[in-house]
C-alpha cells in the first residue's frame, strides 16, 4: 500500500502529530510505502528547529527527523503555513531578509502542489489532526 500523510495537528498540543509518526513507523515497518508527509496549518510546528521539548517529554521534531533519516521519508512543510508561524528555510530567510533559518534540516518547505502530487500517487491519504 502506498500512503500519503497529511498532518494538521500541532506537535505541541494533543497527540495527533505523535500518532502520525507512530502510524508512519508501523506502516513502513510492515513494508508499505509513504509517498510524502505533508504538514499543514498547526502541523508545520513539527519542523521547527528551535523547539525544545521539556525533559521527560517526547521530542516530536527529533522523532520525525529520525524517521525521515531511517526511511528516506520526505517531510514537507506548507510554505504559507510555515511563513505565518516564522518557519523559514535558507531560501525563505534570504527572500524575506531574515538572519536565520528556523526549519529543521530534515524538513523542506513546499507548496500545496506537493500535497496534490502525493495524493495522486497514493492508494490512501491519512489525515491526522484538524477539527472534527
Amino acid at each position: 500500500m502506498n500512503y500519503a500523510l497529511l498532518v494538521l495537528a500541532s506537535p505541541f498540543s494533543g497527540t495527533g502529530s505523535l500518532t502520525a509518526a507512530r502510524f508512519a513507523e508501523a506502516a513502513l515497518g510492515r513494508g508499505h510505502h509513504i509517498a510524502r508527509v505533508f504538514f499543514l496549518d498547526q502541523g508545520v510546528g513539527a519542523g521547527m528547529a528551535t523547539a525544545v521539548s521539556p525533559q521527560g517529554e517526547a521530542d516530536p521534531v527529533a522523532r520525525w527527523a529520525d524517521l525521515a533519516a531511517r526511511h528516506d521519508l520526505e517531510l514537507v512543510l506548507c510554505v504559507s503555513s510555515a511563513l505565518k508561524r516564522g518557519l523559514l528555510d535558507d531560501t525563505e530567510a534570504a527572500r524575506y531578509e531574515r538572519e536565520a533559518h528556523t526549519v529543521h534540516p530534515a524538513f523542506e518547505i513546499g507548496g500545496l502542489g506537493l500535497l496534490v502530487e502525493a495524493t495522486a500517487q497514493a492508494d490512501r491519504v491519512v489525515t491526522f489532526g484538524g477539527s472534527a
